[in-house]
């Protein structure tokens, strides 16, 4: 069946030196054409080649706009459709006018991700390729664009597919020992090859996992709360390390009211930043709202960095704080050093045990340097160092493999206690399946319908 053509705007809205609108289907070219005017028609141009002209309205023969229309037949383009992206002045109305041209000759307007969602479905693609697209498109450092960019060229979407045929090879293996039997042992002989293969199955995948909390942790940036008393310098911290003013900082306690969240890259680390009210008994119905939130994101950090006055002994609210966080991944971060020192960094180690301990002056901009290797060395000792590594970083993926790898384990566990090896097939085949759902082999509609359109339009 024929899909419509579908247009889209596939650069962001706004005033910029060049907008895009794109179509793609069987009727691009025509569309575009109708449309368009310059030395050729469309029509006669060569595949793969960018033609000046103009854009007409067939209505009025006004000219509309001045363009540089790129023209891309099938199959050889990003969707396998023949693909036309008219390329024109960077402008809100401009672009506009363009793309409800493009839709009242003949197109309709693309849904989120339509485009890679083709590129899937006309075969360019598997479904681990295109939701490395969207990750490579939100990736938030040089790490995580590499490692969605390993995903785009089919790293993972290999090592699946071998593993797929792997099991494939231990059925027929099994089909063959049971149906043309040499041996009178044969049965032991089929259970102890099928364990032995199937070890290396979970192994590989077991390799996969491995890579995934810093895989995800690349794709979706660590959760980063910054706790305190008021006034211990938490905004100022912000501010310094995403290098901007978007926290307010003055010396009177209980300035931050609400939860500020910045991203910011950390030797390679994306850290999704949160400034929390500080957390304290108040009877200000705002500052109280605020302090709530600053509990709610506690709950949910990966990373806590735990922010003490070097000019302020411990008080009994320091110590509460410590108790809930104590065993969580925290930073304990002695700031103000700048300041006549009153806290007791003896009694501060004693309270926070293992925790590592960074002294920083925001004032100065001491001890960021060390504040920032600490990050990186708590979460990734140098193993994401390794260019040439596959990693999962999509939660969808780590969650199938999880399955896959429970499968495969209750497979063996099977064989082990002698249960017959048409059943063990059985969690054989499930793995197949499972792992299939990675790469988008067995993977039902409304699951692609709902991935798509997290994409953004024109895309």
């Amino acid at each position: 069946m024929e899909l419509e053509t579908i247009s889209s705007i596939s650069t962001p809205m706004g005033e910029g030196a060049i907008a895009i609108v794109r179509l793609s289907g069987h009727d691009a070219i025509e569309i575009a054409d109708r449309l368009y005017k310059g030395k050729k028609s469309l029509l006669e141009v060569e595949s793969h080649t960018i033609n000046y002209g103009h854009i007409i309205d067939p209505e009025t023969a006004e000219v509309v706009e001045e363009v540089m229309v790129a023209v891309m037949r099938a199959p050889r383009t990003y969707t396998r459709e023949n693909i036309v992206e008219i390329n024109c002045h960077g402008g809100i109305m401009t672009v506009n006018r363009i793309l409800e041209l493009t839709l009242s000759h003949g197109a309709r307007l693309a849904e989120p991700g339509e485009f890679t969602k083709r590129a899937f479905l006309n075969g360019r693609i598997d479904l681990s390729q295109a939701e490395g697209i969207m990750d490579f498109i939100r990736s938030k450092t040089d790490r995580a664009s590499k490692v969605a960019m390993n995903q785009i060229e089919g790293r993972l979407s290999t090592m699946i597919k071998g593993l797929r045929q792997s099991i494939l090879e231990i059925l027929a293996q099994v089909e063959v020992n049971i149906d043309y039997p040499e041996y009178d042992d044969v049965e032991e002989a089929t259970t102890q090859f099928l364990l032995a293969e199937a070890r290396k199955i979970e192994q590989a995948i077991d390799e996969l996992l491995t890579t995934g909390a810093q895989g995800k942790i690349l794709r979706e940036g660590l959760s980063t709360v910054i706790v305190g008393k008021p006034n211990v310098g938490k905004s100022s911290m912000l501010n310094t390390l995403i290098q901007d003013n978007k926290a307010i900082v003055t010396e009177v306690a209980g300035t931050t009211r609400d939860v500020l969240e910045e991203y910011v890259n950390v030797r390679g680390v994306p850290l999704r930043l949160v400034d929390t009210a500080g957390i304290r008994e108040t009877e200000d119905i705002v500052e109280k709202i605020g302090v709530e939130r600053s509990r709610e994101a506690l709950s949910k950090a990966d990373l806590i960095l735990y922010v003490l006055n070097y000019n302020e002994a411990l008080t009994e609210s320091d110590y509460q704080l410590a108790e809930v966080i104590k065993n969580e991944d925290v930073i304990v971060i002695i700031n103000k050093t700048d300041l006549e020192q009153k806290l007791d960094i003896a009694e501060v180690k004693k309270m926070m045990g293992d925790a590592p301990i960074v002294e920083t002056s925001m004032l100065s901009q001491a001890g960021i340097d060390q504040l920032e290797e600490q990050i990186a060395k708590l979460f990734f000792e140098g193993a994401v160092q390794q260019q040439d590594m596959t990693y999962v970083s999509n939660a969808r993926h780590i969650s199938l493999l999880k399955s896959a790898k429970t499968s495969i384990n209750e497979a063996m566990n099977a064989a082990s206690m002698g249960v017959p090896i048409d059943m063990v097939q059985i969690d054989l085949i499930r793995t197949w399946e499972l792992l299939g759902e990675v790469i988008g082999e067995e993977v039902s509609d409304s699951l692609i319908d709902q991935l798509f359109s997290q994409f953004c339009l024109g895309k």
